[in-house]
């Protein structure tokens, strides 16, 4: 006699999977780098079920992380020796290299066959040349910068544009989705951070005309609210728009994404662009700009901080 089967095991997993995207296969990670994006993003892989063992050279963003479910490590050796995946979350190019490549670095400390993630923003050919020296290594290292700031990196939304073999790429995915809704595997070594440059582009001219509109705004005393609420309903709308408006009417510049790191990024678009021979007029610009609120000492500031560029040129602020 036939009975009414029960729901099986499969099915119950799945569900609790699209709930908690990542969650259905818990890996054991190191996070190196818990600053303002890596801290959150480690949270948020402990909260998806995965053993994170974090290190960061100054203590208090590691305690963050134990209060949070995560583990300390002591350094970079403690924290990958037992890793089935690496995250390096760091600020620049030189702080990759000398973690993943460096005598006690992640290639020297990890087992073969653990996968690295770089997910900070450095340059394609760094990014490129840390895959190669993986590969000797029986270490894959993949390119896998982020899009999204602080509030992404908080609420587990970041878009993650990911470089690296299709095979790794697949075998990662599962665990990125504990970090962001668009994971998009956009080709080979190099590829995300040349991806990741191009949205730097964009994001700095997107503010600075963001920052222009502004000002005009306020010299033509229209109520600055209403208009960019009507403006972010139209094709001006942008999440630029409505993740910065706010602040930069108020100017509130409480970093999410600092002036010194954008001023870094641009960097990377402009010496990608020559190696390229490429002529980019309004990148050189806005880098310009971005460059003259670090020559100010506002590097510390957050990148929507370009408006008080705009109201110095324009005789609206005191230099």
């Amino acid at each position: 006699m036939s009975t009414a089967p029960e729901p099986t095991a499969p099915e119950a997993t799945a569900a609790d999977s699209a709930a908690v995207p990542g969650s259905a296969t818990p890996r054991t990670v190191a996070f190196i780098g818990l600053g303002v994006m890596g801290g959150p993003m480690a949270a948020n892989l402990v909260r998806h079920g995965h053993r994170v063992i974090g290190f960061n050279r100054s203590r208090p963003a590691v305690d963050r992380l134990v209060a949070a479910g995560g583990e300390a490590a002591a350094g970079v050796a403690d924290a990958v020796r037992e890793a089935e995946i690496v995250f390096t979350m760091l600020p620049d190019s030189p702080d990759v290299e000398s973690v993943v490549l460096g005598a006690d670095g992640v290639l020297a400390q990890a087992r073969p066959g653990t996968r690295v993630i770089d997910m900070s923003t450095i340059r394609p050919d760094v990014a490129r040349r840390l895959a190669e020296a993986g590969a000797e290594r029986g270490i894959p290292v993949l390119d896998a910068p982020v899009s999204g700031g602080e509030a992404g990196a908080k609420e587990g939304v970041l878009s993650v544009m990911v470089g690296g073999t299709p095979e790794d790429f697949a075998a990662v995915r599962p665990v990125l989705a504990a970090l962001g809704t668009t994971i998009v595997h956009v080709g080979p070594a190099g590829s995300g951070q040349t991806v990741k440059a191009a949205n730097q582009l964009i994001t700095a001219g997107n503010l600075q005309m963001l920052a222009e509109a502004l000002v005009f705004l306020e010299a033509h005393e229209v109520d600055t609210a209403s208009a960019l609420e009507v403006i972010g309903g139209g094709l001006a709308g942008s999440t630029i728009l409505a993740r910065k408006g706010a602040a930069m009417r108020e100017r509130n510049f409480q970093p999410g994404f600092r002036a010194e790191l954008h001023h870094k990024d641009l960097g990377i678009v402009q010496s990608a662009a020559r190696d390229a021979r490429l002529v980019l007029p309004l990148t050189a610009l806005v880098a310009q700009l971005i460059a003259a609120l670090n020559a100010r000492g506002e590097g510390h500031l957050d990148h929507s901080a370009l408006v008080t560029l705009v109201e110095t040129f324009s005789g609206r602020r005191q230099p």
